[in-house]
Formats: C-alpha cells, sequence, structure tokens
C-alpha cells in the first residue's frame, strides 16, 4: 500500500493546493515542507503575541488592529493547514472539514 498524499504548505500560483506522494518521509522535498511547516508555526506564534501586544494597547489605531489581523488571519490558514496535513498522515479519522484545505487554499495563496 503506498503512502497518502502529503499536503504540503504551499500552493500553486492559482492557489490551489499541492500534493506530494512519496513513501520517503527523508526526501529532499518532505524536508523542505517540514522545515516551511516550522516556519510557519513559528511565525504564527511571533503573530499571536504582536496581535495580543496591539489588543491590549488602548491607543492603538484602526491601521494597527486591521494590520494585526490581517497577519493573524494568514497565519491561522498556515496553521489550518499544516494542522490538516498532519492529521492526515498520522490517520486521524475522516475529515470532519470537508473542504477546509480548499478554502484555506482559495483564501490564503
Amino acid at each position: 500500500m503506498s503512502a497518502p498524499l502529503r499536503l504540503l504548505p504551499w500552493t500553486t500560483p492559482e492557489g490551489k493546493p499541492c500534493y506530494l506522494s512519496t513513501d520517503d518521509a527523508q526526501s529532499r522535498l518532505s524536508r523542505l515542507a517540514d522545515d516551511l511547516e516550522a516556519a510557519q508555526l513559528g511565525s504564527g506564534a511571533q503573530v499571536l503575541a504582536g496581535a495580543r501586544a496591539v489588543l491590549a494597547d488602548p491607543e492603538a489605531g484602526e491601521r494597527a488592529v486591521r494590520f494585526a489581523l490581517t497577519r493573524s488571519v494568514e497565519s491561522l490558514a498556515d496553521v489550518l493547514r499544516v494542522a490538516a496535513s498532519r492529521g492526515a498522515r498520522i490517520g486521524v479519522g475522516d475529515d470532519p472539514h470537508p473542504g477546509l484545505t480548499d478554502s484555506v487554499a482559495r483564501d490564503h495563496p
């Protein structure tokens, strides 16, 4: 039995999801995807800290709040893609949110 397709942490130029078919979790492309996922999660943590700081500042203006929200939405899309990819690889049941990865890809190229 071959390994299931792996959802990659990037999309095509048209915003469609990319998948990897390999039985080698240490292939060059698998390691690149692992590294990018780690970077996306790290970036998400930084965005979260920044958004919390903006929200805690009663003097933060609309531009700061909009910027923080925009970055937060981008990071959330990345984290959802990583979660969907990792969940599929560990075989966590059926997809409880069918189409989620498609909507993430469509909304965050």
